[in-house]
């Protein structure tokens, strides 16, 4: 099981996690204060816990105690960053309700965990390594599942309609997903569709409570896609952007005013990659291998996986295809956020992806 490096470790644990107040002021912490404090005002008898723990967790409270399955594909390195064999970044803030649990020592009790989360996920405008969560545990509160949803998606998103769908969760029986209209701003597609998930929820497990007599209700929220949708916005990089333009529109929860859109540089690349590869891997190598400049792709996308069986020798040879690999065609989308991006700038990031993803096999990406 590959493990971070130190240097890979440092860096995200250097990642600002804009739900702390003590980091400095964010629209994710105004969201979540309105959503703790309905939620505390229409269930007054149980007491409110924030609980933020650590960002390096155990493995057992990320997945084990949650009653993910020792096969279950999330525990995949692929898509976790451990640590160490035991020890990984929380891939959910769910990872924090163990402890919390553990600290607690009567119900009526809300448990509240709010915090960054690491994520080996796509690039699009919707997805991000570093999203924001809120997990809202109700214990012995009395209250309804979609109630509970209800009182914090409407001090979320005050006046919008949501809807849920049956769901599978390790953590809850009678598990539901919820969506939630996307914006009009540009066109749907911008957004993924019409409807965009921003939440799940359901009935406790009680091998996670491990209380008899317990009853709770579970709710996770993410924070990035709330923010979006109650403020107009169409990319998740703008929560973070530099710019102060937009930095300053990011303290409060107005709608948000565009400013200066530039236009994409698409580049195809044509590479050999594991005839299994995903959006998801090729989302964590990329901004691996572009480090810095990682915020300017704003899309990652493969167009086509031609088997190597299916090429003729002499491509097979000029692209070095290994046992097991592909022909993959990607196209990336490069954006720079307040200024355009000129072409040799593009073609050099381009290169890099291309050497970084093929390594020797090939002379030239072009």
């Amino acid at each position: 099981m590959p493990h971070l490096t130190p240097g890979e470790l440092a860096a995200d644990l250097a990642v600002r996690d804009l739900t702390d107040p003590a980091q400095g002021p964010h629209a994710i912490q105004l969201l979540v204060s309105s959503i703790l404090s309905a939620v505390a005002a229409r269930w007054p008898a149980a007491p409110l816990i924030v609980h933020r723990g650590e960002r390096i967790v155990d493995v057992a409270d990320n997945y084990d105690r949650l009653g993910y399955a020792p096969t279950a594909a999330a525990r995949d390195a692929r898509y976790t960053r451990y640590v160490a064999p035991d020890r990984m970044l929380r891939s959910q803030t769910s990872a924090l309700i163990p402890g919390a649990l553990r600290e607690v020592r009567s119900a009526p009790v809300l448990i509240a965990c709010p915090g960054v989360v690491y994520r080996r996920d796509a690039i699009d405008r919707l997805h991000t390594g570093t999203p924001h969560q809120l997990d809202l545990w109700a214990l012995d509160t009395g209250a309804g599942l979609l109630d509970l949803a209800g009182v914090a998606l409407d001090a979320a998103l005050p006046g919008v309609a949501w809807r849920t769908r049956p769901a599978t969760h390790p953590y809850t029986t009678g598990g539901l997903e919820i969506e939630a209209p996307a914006p009009a701003v540009g066109p749907p597609s911008r957004l993924g569709g019409d409807w965009v998930e921003v939440g799940e929820c359901g009935v406790a497990a009680a091998h996670v409570l491990r209380r008899p007599g317990v009853t709770g209700l579970a709710l996770g929220l993410g924070l990035d896609r709330l923010l979006m949708l109650r403020k107009g916005i169409d990319d998740i990089r703008l929560l973070r952007s530099p710019d102060p333009r937009v930095a300053r529109q990011m303290t409060g929860l107005a709608p948000y005013r565009p400013v200066s859109p530039q236009p994409p540089a698409c580049r195809d690349l044509s590479v050999a990659l594991p005839a299994g590869v995903t959006t998801e891997d090729l989302g964590d190598r990329v901004r691996s291998l572009l480090g810095e400049d990682a915020g300017l792709v704003e899309e990652v996308t493969i167009r086509s996986v031609t088997p190597a069986g299916s090429l003729p020798p002499s491509s097979r040879a000029r692209l070095g295809l290994a046992e097991g690999e592909a022909n993959v065609l990607l196209r990336v989308v490069l954006r720079d956020l307040t200024a355009a991006l000129p072409k040799e700038r593009a073609n050099a990031l381009r290169d890099r992806l291309w050497t970084g993803l093929m390594g020797d096999r090939a002379p030239s990406p072009r």
